[in-house]
């Protein structure tokens, strides 16, 4: 306890921030999980395909080292359009490949997870294969000054970036689902399919944008994990991934705000716990959460499904 009075302000920034990025993928999971009732378990590969695409744009960019200015903010959005672009584009083939075949024929649930735990394990073995296995790191693309201190913890300038740029997005997103006639074609379809189809819903283009939309958040994360980490793998995505599904049933899955209070308090006890007991029982404590969740409350915190979101 002793450390964890010592490091608590250092523990709580630290963990609002990788918290941030947990939030951005369980997006991912939570916006499939909402139409389809299916958990996509290759969407942790969605997010590894991001963080390569943003390290070939800095390598295409030519960035050796940290920008500052309006040359720092062009390559975060050249990069971020990459990521998300990238990222994007491999849920929009998983869908098509993977999922949408096994829905026409109306099988089960349990051949489509199968299906996403191939599809997650073919992506790995791909870029393993191309780009080999070890860890690769990324250039510095910004200063990471201490901007003041809290207690004993420093808010980074990339620490405040990672936090602010999630949490725009997670705005865009709620409002995008809340207000637009797409975002009212989905949270029909995950109300009530059928009632849907006869209203006059594309199931097919709604569960498109449903993915599109989960790779577009992953695509940001990537980048975000990428700025502050500074590193890569074939396998990146594996454990944060499992990390971010727990973000989105401790928030509740189905739930776009679950998933940002899911992250944020996933990454907050992850940090606080790893003061306790050592840094190397911080991905158990993840575990045990999870357990623990769908255990006492497997509606999650929230628990509100994303058919019930309110404009």
């Amino acid at each position: 306890m002793h450390h964890f009075v010592t490091l608590f302000w250092s523990s709580t920034i630290d963990g609002i921030t990788i918290g941030a990025i947990y939030a951005l993928v369980a997006l991912g999971y939570t916006l499939v999980y909402g139409v389809l009732q299916l958990i996509n378990f290759a969407h942790s590969e969605v997010f590894m395909v991001g963080t390569f695409a943003s390290l070939f744009t800095l390598h295409g960019l030519g960035v050796t080292g940290p920008q500052s200015g309006f040359v720092l903010i062009g390559v975060l959005v050249i990069c971020g359009l990459a990521a998300m672009t990238a990222s994007a584009t491999t849920a929009f083939l998983l869908e098509r490949v993977a999922y949408r075949p096994l829905r026409r024929r109306t099988t089960s649930r349990l051949a489509a997870l199968i299906s996403a735990i191939g599809a997650s394990f073919f992506i790995q073995e791909v870029f393993a294969l191309r780009y080999g296995r070890d860890i690769l790191p990324f250039p510095r693309i910004m200063n990471k000054t201490v901007l003041f201190h809290i207690g004993s913890g420093e808010v980074r300038t990339d620490k405040v970036l990672v936090v602010l740029a999630a949490i725009v997005m997670m705005i865009l997103l709620d409002r995008f689902v809340g207000t637009s006639r797409l975002g009212r074609g989905i949270r029909a379809t995950a109300q009530d399919p059928e009632m849907a189809v006869l209203m006059g819903v594309n199931i097919d283009r709604v569960v498109v944008m449903t993915f599109i939309l989960g790779g577009l958040m992953a695509g940001v994360a990537a980048l975000l994990f990428g700025t502050f980490f500074e590193v890569t793998q074939y396998n990146i995505g594996f454990l944060l991934g499992i990390k971010a599904f727990t973000a989105a049933v401790l928030g509740g899955i189905g739930n776009l705000r679950g998933a940002l209070v899911g992250g944020f308090a996933l990454g907050l006890i992850e940090s606080y716990g790893a003061s306790i007991f050592g840094a190397q029982w911080k991905d158990v404590i993840a575990f045990v959460v999870l357990v623990l969740v769908l255990l006492v409350r497997p509606t999650g915190l929230l628990g509100e499904q994303l058919a019930r979101s309110r404009i």
